[in-house]
Formats: structure tokens, C-alpha cells, sequence
């Protein structure tokens, strides 16, 4: 995946970038979700719980067709969520998102209330109102991404105090 792709929308043109890391190096799977059940017990339980309902929130249709297995595009959507708070990502993004849908995504993630009707029109034009609001409802997706984004930051510099 090209990183050029995900330039942070809240990084100032030609401004140095903040720290980011590379997903398969510190994962909420993997490690972020063991460390937080050790430092509050239930807790990693009930965020898991969370992550995976926004995560898998899906009708099961694409424009006219039904029955559509849209877990690659919803796990594109997420995964440029998390390009977008300075989590690399290698994977699909590129390919199954167009450049207006990532304008939205970035939008509503980072400044929910500059969200226009005009976004919206410009993106999956030929998809019924109920699937584009698919990002929308991915404001969840993008609050739910966020808010694993920003864990992983605290819990990975966590576990280095700890180390």
C-alpha cells in the first residue's frame, strides 16, 4: 500500500508527520488486548466485544446485488481508519477505496461536523442511500478505529515503560 495514499488529514502540508508504526508490529489481537486485561480485568473483553460489532456491521449488499460478502471492504474501511491516525497498514486500501470515499472517511474520523452533502454525493454514485451511508455508519467504524488507533498508541508505549 502506498503510504502517499493516507496522508494524516490534521498533519499541516510539509509538516514533519508524528510517530506511527506499522500495524503487524503492535496489533490490539496479538497485544494490546492481553495488556489491557492484565491492567483492568473485563475491560479488554468488553472493548473486544465493541471493536468486533462496528467491525462486522454489514447488510450483506453492494449496490443492486445481495447476499455479497463485503468483509474485504469493510476491513479496507477500517484499516485506512486506522492510516489515517498514523497506523501503516499493508493491504487492500488502495484498491478498493476511491479517492472520494477516503476524502469522506477522512472527514467524518477527524472532523465529523465539516461533513457536507456534497462528500456524500461524490462517492458510490450508483448505491442506494441505505449503503452509502455504509461509511457513515462507519462513523461508528471510524469512532470504533479511532478509538483502537489511539489505544494501541497508549498501550504500545505502555508495554515499552514496562520493558
Amino acid at each position: 500500500m502506498g503510504w502517499g495514499d493516507c496522508d494524516l488529514i490534521f498533519v499541516p502540508h510539509g509538516a514533519p508527520s508524528p510517530a506511527s508504526f506499522l500495524l503487524q508490529d503492535y496489533t490490539w489481537e496479538d497485544h494490546g488486548y492481553s495488556l489491557i486485561n492484565r491492567l483492568y480485568p473485563d475491560v479488554g473483553q468488553l472493548l473486544d466485544e465493541k471493536f468486533q460489532v462496528v467491525y462486522n456491521l454489514t447488510y450483506n449488499t453492494i449496490a443492486m446485488h445481495c447476499g455479497v460478502d463485503t468483509s474485504m471492504l469493510r476491513r479496507a474501511i477500517w484499516n485506512y481508519v486506522h492510516c489515517v491516525f498514523g497506523i501503516r497498514i499493508s493491504g487492500e486500501v488502495n484498491q478498493l477505496l476511491e479517492r472520494s470515499l477516503k476524502i469522506y472517511i477522512k472527514t467524518v474520523a477527524c472532523y465529523p461536523e465539516k461533513t457536507t452533502k456534497r462528500m456524500y454525493a461524490q462517492f458510490w454514485r450508483h448505491f442506494k442511500h441505505s449503503e452509502k451511508v455504509l461509511p457513515r455508519s462507519h462513523q461508528p467504524a471510524a469512532a470504533g478505529g479511532s478509538m483502537q488507533a489511539a489505544l494501541l498508541y497508549a498501550l504500545r508505549a505502555v508495554t515499552r515503560y514496562m520493558t
